[in-house]
Formats: C-alpha cells, sequence, structure tokens
C-alpha cells in the first residue's frame, strides 16, 4: 500500500475501511465483534475505541489466519452460538449476503458454512471443490490446483460461519506442516468434514465483494464501486 499505516485503517471513501466492515456487521444484526490486530495495535484499537461491541485480540505472531483465529479463543470459550469470520480488508460485504448465509446456517445446522461466489477471472483465488453430489469436498488454492481444477470459477472469499464449539475443535487440529509453516483457517473446513461434520458452501456473496483490498490501485477500484453504490457512512 505504499504506507506504514495498517491496511485496515487506509481510508476508502474518507473513512478507515474497517469501519465499512463493521458496520455491515452491525447491519446484518453481528452484536459483538473481535477484530485480530498486530502491526501498529494500539493504533486500530484508539481508531476503533467508540465503538459499541467490538473487542480485540491480540496477534503478537503473524503464523497464519488459522492463528489470527486462534488468538481469539479465550474470548469465544464461552460462546456458544455462530461465529463470523471476514476479512477486514473487504469494505464491501454486503449485510444482504451476511444475513443470507447466517439464515442458511441456522436452518440446517451446520459446523461450518463458507459464503463463496462465482468469478470470471478467479485468478489468484482459492477454488471450491466439489464433490459428485455437487457438496463441498475442499479449498484448493491457485498454486496447488491441477489444470481441472483451475477451471473452477467458485471461489473461497474468506468469509466463514462456524458451530462455536465445532471451530474451536478444528483450530485445535491445525497443522502448520507446510512450506511457510503457519496455520491456515482454509484447513479447518476440510477437517471438520473428514470428521463427518456438516460443511458447504453457499455461492451467495455478490460481485462487489470480490473487491478486497492489497494495493492502492485495488483501493481506487473500490472506492469507484463505492461511488457507484452511493456508499455513504454510518
Amino acid at each position: 500500500m505504499k504506507s506504514d499505516l495498517p491496511k485496515v485503517l487506509f481510508p476508502a471513501l474518507g473513512r478507515p475501511m474497517i469501519h465499512w466492515v463493521l458496520d455491515s456487521l452491525e447491519k446484518a444484526g453481528i452484536k459483538k465483534s473481535i477484530v485480530v490486530v498486530g502491526y501498529r495495535a494500539d493504533d486500530v484499537k484508539q481508531e476503533l475505541a467508540s465503538r459499541a461491541g467490538v473487542g480485540f485480540a491480540d496477534q503478537t505472531e503473524q503464523l497464519g489466519t488459522g492463528h489470527a483465529v486462534r488468538v481469539c479463543q479465550p474470548q469465544l470459550a464461552q460462546h456458544t452460538g455462530p461465529v463470523l469470520v471476514v476479512a477486514g480488508d473487504s469494505p464491501m460485504i454486503q449485510p444482504s449476503s451476511i444475513s443470507k448465509l447466517l439464515q442458511k446456517f441456522t436452518q440446517e445446522e451446520y459446523a461450518c458454512l463458507l459464503g463463496t461466489l462465482e468469478k470470471d477471472d478467479p485468478t489468484g483465488l482459492g477454488r471450491i471443490v466439489r464433490g459428485e453430489s455437487g457438496k463441498f469436498a475442499r479449498i484448493v488454492e491457485q498454486k496447488d490446483a491441477s489444470e481441472e481444477e483451475l477451471k473452477i470459477r467458485e471461489v473461497n472469499m474468506s468469509t466463514y460461519l462456524f458451530d462455536s464449539h465445532a471451530l474451536q475443535w478444528a483450530l485445535g487440529r491445525l497443522s502448520n506442516d507446510n512450506a511457510q509453516g503457519e496455520y491456515y483457517l482454509t484447513d479447518c473446513p476440510e477437517i471438520l468434514l473428514k470428521a463427518s461434520k456438516r460443511v458447504d458452501a453457499a455461492p451467495v456473496l455478490t460481485a462487489c465483494e470480490s473487491l478486497s483490498i492489497n494495493t492502492v490501485d485495488e483501493l481506487t477500484l473500490v472506492e469507484a464501486e463505492m461511488r457507484k453504490m452511493n456508499y455513504t457512512a454510518g
């Protein structure tokens, strides 16, 4: 991002992008959020200090997405409802999509339900591999995908709903036996599936939700889309 500012504090339409994410969660009925902080954690905490229902978990070592959720476990220990996991750099996540995911999750009692979308150009994103029955089988990252799997257009957008107990059980079984030596949250759905838990993926996300921010150019694209959709604060 060509700056030492924590990415989630980068302004999108004049507001730190994390506020747009939290706004959407609130509109979807999420009552409490845990923001995982690491780099310049105090700056993020200060920015969000006035927001009701927001707590923090410190990730002092960046050991992967699974590790980021692991550091939330003390705060999740007494929680018995669903746990939604989203990325802080995706300010265009839609309350309607979260609501659809929550409704399906609650009605069908999943251990894990992924929010996905179909993308015309899925380059760089993890693909959703489904079995012969059409049910979720696993997530395969682009670098590990076969030629056939690279043709899959349904992609993982780092939007997950977990049963709290199932999540904590799966987190305890994560391994960092990979090239990066990190713990990946993307392994949790497959861990639960292999344990005969109910897991699936629902393509309920919309095209704009594929716009996450990792570069200045991507920020420009997101802001243009936000203007097109008449985004306003609050």
